[in-house]
C-alpha cells in the first residue's frame, strides 16, 4: 500500500490563569459555563474523546476517541489546566495516545509543544532552549514516553530553534508549505525553489542543520487545511474523507505518498459545531478502503525516511505572511474586523518585556548564586517543582540545585527567584501579540505576568525593574481613547490585580463570614492557617476578629495575620489586615473593637477597625471573582427570598382567579402577571438545581405556566437539569445492579426530553455507552437464562438507550 493520511490538530488555548491564584476565575462570557477552558473543553476536547460515530438513520452507532486515529498536541499549560479541571477527558487523551502506539507499530500520536507558545525565533537563546525542554520534560511526565516530535508554536521556525530541538532528540516537526524554500533529492547538488508554498508536502524533507545535526520536516497540504477550516468541509465527513482522497496523485515520481493536514484542532467541535462526527465519519471511511491506510508522522518517518534535503525561510510561520512580524511589528496581519486601527504597538510591548527580562537577568544571576550552584541550571530543571509542588519535590529539587543547606528564608528566596523566571517566559505568550488591539484581554494577560516578574522581583531586588518597564510601556499606544497606552492599561488592569498574602487573608477574613472554614483551608495555590477566631453578632450586623497563617505554595512565602472584618447587612462589608505582632498587641485588639461593637455604636466601630488596620483595609470588592459571585449571590438570594414569599403569597391567594381570567382569554392584571411570573420561575430554578430531581413538580411548574400563560424564563435551565441528569447516570454506573436507580435515570431522561428548552444528554450516553460494553452483556445472559430481574433490567435499559438515540442490539 502506497497511500497513507495523516490529520493533524493542534490544540491549544492561551494560558487564562490569574498569575497571582494560579486559577482560571470565572468568565460571564462563557456561560454557562464557567471559563472559556471549560467550555472549549466540552464543545472539543471532550468532544473528540467521546466523539459519536452515527448510523444511517442518525442514531448513535458508537462512541469513538478520536485522539487514537488522528496526530495531536497539546500545549502544556492547557494539560496541566485539563489534568485538575477535566480529569476525564484528560485521562481520555492520554489513552489516546497509548491506542495509537498499539495501531501505528509503536509510534504514539502525541507530540510535544514549546512549553507556553512562545514565538521561538523571537526569543534569546536561553529562553528557546528552556521553552523546548521544559516542552520535552512536561510531555514525557504525562504520556510516559520521550516525544518524537514536536509543535512549534504557529509554526514559527529558524534554522536556530530547529537545532535546538534536534539537539533535544526530536526528530521531526511539521511546517506550512511556504516556510519551505528550496528543496533537492539526496547526493544531487542542484536545490529547486519551491517559495510560495510550491513544495510537495507528500513525502518528509531532511534539514541539515549548520551544526551537523539533521531534523526531519512535514510539509502540510496547504488547500485542504484551508479547507477544513475556512470552507466547511466539516459539514460532512464524507467531503473531508474525499478531499484526502482527491490529493493522491499518480503523476508523482515517488510511489509512497502522505496526504496530511494540519489545522487548530478546535476547528474539530468549537469553531465547527459537530465538526469532530465529521472527523470520526471522515477517519471511519478512510479506514474502509482499502486503497489508503491512516498513519502517524512517527511510523511514516520510520518506514520512508527522507529522500529528499529542504532548506527554509528563516523566521517564517503558518499565520503571518511575513514572517513572525505579526509578533513585534505592524506588518499588517490582523483580524480584519478594525478597520482603520493599527498594530505599531506591538514593538513597544516586546521592547518593554524584552528590557524587562534582560534588567532582571544580572539581578537573577547575582542573587541565585547566593542560594544556587548555577542559578541557570536550576532554571532548566524548575519544571519538576512545576509539575509537582510537594514539599518531597522541592526538597529534592534544592538537593540537587542548592549552594548549601538552605534556611526557610532562603528556601523561600530560591523559589521566587525560579517563578521570576517563568513568568518572565510566559510574558511572551504568543497571543499577546497577535491581536487587534494592546487593550485585548490576551496582551492585559501577558502585561498581569510581566507584574508578577516585577512584584516577586520587588521583594527581591527593590523597586529597580517596574520604573523602566513603564516608560518603555508608555510607547506601546492603544487604539482606543480611553485606554491610551501601555502604562494605563498597567495601572488599570494589573495594578489593581496585584495580590500579596495580606489581600488573601482578607479574602479569607470576608468570606469567613459566609464559609464554614476549617482550620486550615486551602484558596487558590495559598494556605490558611487558623489560629484564632472570634464572631460576635447583633441582629443583620456581624464582626469576626482573628489570626492566621497564610502561606503561598508557588513561594512558601509566610505571613502571620491579624484580621477584622465588619459586616453591616447586606453588601456593606469592612475589614482590615495587618501583621501579627504578638498576644499581648492581638488581645487589645479584640478588646478595643469589640467593646465598641458591644456599644452598637457602628459608626465608631467602623472608624475603629480603620484606626487598627490602616491602609490595610479593604470592602466586599477585594474579593476573588469567583468568591464575590458566590457571596454577592447569598446576599441577593437573603434579600430576593422575602421579595419572592410576597409575590408567592399574592399567587397562592389568586391563582384560581388567574387561571379563570386565563381561560376566558383575559390578560393577566400586570400586579398579578409579575407575581405569578416571579413564583413560577423561582420554583422552576430551584426545582431543576435540586439534588433530587421531582419530574412531577416540573412538570406542574410547566403546566401551571402555560395555563395561565406565563412564559417562564428557559435560558440557563438546561445546564443544571443536564448535571442532574449525568450525576444520576453516574449513580448508576457506581451500582448498575439497583432497579430503582435504573428506574430513575429512565424517568430523568424522559424528562428531559419533555422539556421545552434545550438539554443536552452528552455526558449521560457516555455513561450509557460504557455500560452498554461492559455491564450490559452480562445482564443480556442471566436474562435469556430466564432470570425476571435481568429481563427487567434488560427492557429498561433499551428504553433508554433509545430515548437516548443509540442504536439499541436486540435480541
Amino acid at each position: 500500500m502506497d497511500r497513507y493520511v495523516c490529520i493533524h490538530c493542534h490544540f491549544y488555548q492561551p494560558p487564562r490563569e490569574n498569575p497571582w491564584l494560579e486559577a482560571v476565575e470565572l468568565q460571564d462570557s462563557a456561560f454557562p459555563y464557567h471559563d472559556w477552558n471549560e467550555r472549549i473543553s466540552a464543545e472539543c476536547y471532550a468532544a473528540n474523546a467521546f466523539s459519536r460515530s452515527l448510523a444511517g438513520d442518525g442514531r448513535i452507532e458508537k462512541i469513538v476517541n478520536n485522539y487514537s486515529r488522528i496526530s495531536f498536541n497539546f500545549g502544556p499549560t492547557l494539560l496541566s489546566w485539563m489534568e485538575e479541571k477535566s480529569p476525564a477527558v484528560y485521562r481520555a487523551i492520554l489513552e489516546g495516545d497509548r491506542e495509537s502506539r498499539k495501531t501505528f507499530s509503536g509510534h504514539g500520536s502525541a507530540l510535544a509543544q514549546g512549553y507556553n507558545h512562545i514565538i521561538l525565533p523571537l526569543a534569546n537563546a536561553r529562553d528557546k532552549a528552556t521553552q523546548v525542554r521544559w516542552g520535552i520534560r512536561d510531555f514525557t511526565h504525562r504520556f510516559g514516553r520521550p516525544p518524537e516530535g514536536m509543535w512549534l508554536p504557529e509554526t514559527a521556525a529558524d534554522v536556530g530553534t530547529l537545532d535546538v530541538l534536534a539537539g533535544e532528540g526530536i526528530r521531526f516537526t511539521i511546517l506550512a508549505p511556504r516556510q519551505a524554500a528550496k528543496v533537492r533529492k539526496k547526493g544531487s547538488r542542484d536545490w529547486r525553489d519551491v517559495s510560495n508554498g510550491r513544495i510537495d508536502p507528500t513525502i518528509p524533507y531532511e534539514l541539515r542543520l549548520p551544526s551537523g545535526r539533521k531534523i526531519c520536516l512535514f510539509f502540510y497540504d496547504g488547500p485542504i487545511s484551508q479547507g477544513v477550516a475556512f470552507e466547511r468541509l466539516l459539514d460532512n465527513g464524507e467531503f473531508l474523507a474525499n478531499r484526502l482522497l482527491g490529493a493522491f496523485s499518480d503523476q508523482r515520481p515517488w510511489p509512497q505518498q502522505l496526504v496530511h493536514i494540519a489545522t487548530d484542532g478546535e476547528t474539530y467541535g468549537h469553531h465547527h459545531t459537530h465538526g469532530e462526527m465529521a472527523l470520526s465519519k471522515a477517519l471511519q471511511l478512510l479506514d474502509a478502503n482499502p486503497e489508503v491506510r491512516i498513519t502517524n508522522y512517527g511510523e511514516h518517518l520510520e518506514r520512508f525516511p527522507p529522500t529528499h534535503d529542504v532548506r527554509i525561510f528563516d523566521n517564517s510561520s503558518w499565520s503571518c505572511v511575513h514572517g513572525v512580524e505579526r509578533w513585534r511589528s505592524d506588518c499588517g496581519c490582523n483580524s480584519g474586523g478594525r478597520p482603520g486601527w493599527n498594530q505599531e504597538w506591538r514593538r513597544p510591548l516586546r521592547e518593554a518585556m524584552d528590557g524587562l527580562r534582560d534588567t532582571i537577568a544580572p539581578l537573577f544571576e547575582g542573587e541565585g548564586r547566593k542560594v544556587f550552584k548555577d542559578p541557570w541550571a536550576a532554571r532548566e530543571e524548575y519544571i519538576s517543582v512545576i509539575l509537582d509542588r510537594s514539599d518531597a519535590s522541592i526538597d529534592e529539587f534544592l538537593a540537587r540545585h542548592a549552594a548549601g543547606k538552605l534556611t526557610p528564608k532562603q528556601k523561600t528566596r530560591a523559589l521566587q527567584l525560579m517563578e521570576i523566571q517563568r513568568q518572565a517566559m510566559l510574558m511572551y505568550t504568543s497571543c499577546g501579540w497577535f491581536f487587534d488591539d494592546l487593550s485585548g484581554i490576551e496582551t492585559v494577560q501577558v502585561l498581569q505576568y510581566a507584574g508578577r516578574v516585577i512584584q516577586l522581583s520587588g521583594d527581591i531586588f527593590g523597586d529597580s525593574v517596574e520604573a523602566g518597564f513603564l516608560t518603555r510601556l508608555e510607547r506601546a499606544k492603544s487604539n482606543v481613547p480611553e485606554h491610551k497606552d501601555g502604562r494605563a492599561l498597567y495601572d488599570k488592569f494589573v495594578k489593581p490585580a496585584t495580590v500579596d498574602l495580606h489581600k488573601v487573608a482578607a479574602h479569607y477574613a470576608m468570606s469567613a463570614l459566609f464559609e464554614n472554614y476549617g482550620e486550615r483551608d486551602r484558596i487558590y495555590c495559598y494556605d490558611v492557617e487558623r489560629h484564632d477566631i472570634r464572631v460576635r453578632t447583633a441582629g443583620r450586623t456581624k464582626l469576626l476578629l482573628g489570626r492566621a497563617r497564610v502561606t503561598s505554595e508557588i513561594t512558601r512565602k509566610t505571613a502571620f495575620v491579624t484580621f477584622g472584618v465588619l459586616h453591616l447587612g447586606d453588601h456593606n462589608i469592612s475589614g482590615g489586615v495587618r501583621d501579627f505582632r504578638g498576644e499581648e498587641e492581638y488581645e487589645t485588639l479584640t478588646r478595643e473593637i469589640g467593646d465598641v461593637f458591644k456599644s452598637a455604636d457602628l459608626p465608631e466601630a467602623i472608624r475603629t477597625v480603620d484606626k487598627q488596620f490602616g491602609l490595610g483595609t479593604y470592602s466586599l470588592k477585594l474579593l476573588f471573582r469567583d468568591e464575590l459571585r458566590k457571596i454577592l449571590h447569598i446576599i441577593l438570594d437573603q434579600t430576593l427570598s422575602g421579595t419572592e414569599a410576597s409575590h408567592r403569597e399574592i399567587y397562592n391567594q389568586h391563582a384560581s382567579m388567574m387561571r379563570f381570567l386565563s381561560g376566558m382569554d383575559i390578560p393577566l392584571p400586570d400586579p398579578l402577571h409579575a407575581s405569578a411570573k416571579v413564583t413560577l420561575n423561582a420554583g422552576l430554578r430551584r426545582a431543576v438545581s435540586a439534588e433530587t430531581l421531582d419530574a412531577t413538580a416540573i412538570r406542574g411548574l410547566l403546566e401551571e405556566g402555560s395555563t395561565i400563560g406565563i412564559q417562564l424564563v428557559s435560558a440557563g435551565l438546561g445546564f443544571p437539569l443536564q448535571k442532574r441528569i449525568d450525576a444520576i447516570a453516574n449513580d448508576f454506573r457506581e451500582k448498575p445492579d439497583d432497579l430503582g436507580l435504573l428506574h430513575r435515570f429512565e424517568e430523568a431522561v424522559e424528562m428531559g426530553h419533555d422539556l421545552p428548552f434545550e438539554v443536552l444528554f452528552w455526558g449521560a450516553q457516555n455513561i450509557y455507552f460504557e455500560l452498554l460494553q461492559t455491564v450490559y452483556p452480562g445482564f443480556l445472559t442471566k436474562s435469556r437464562e430466564g432470570d425476571e430481574q435481568a429481563a427487567l433490567w434488560i427492557g429498561l435499559f433499551r428504553s433508554i438507550g433509545k430515548k437516548l438515540s443509540f442504536v439499541v442490539p436486540e435480541d
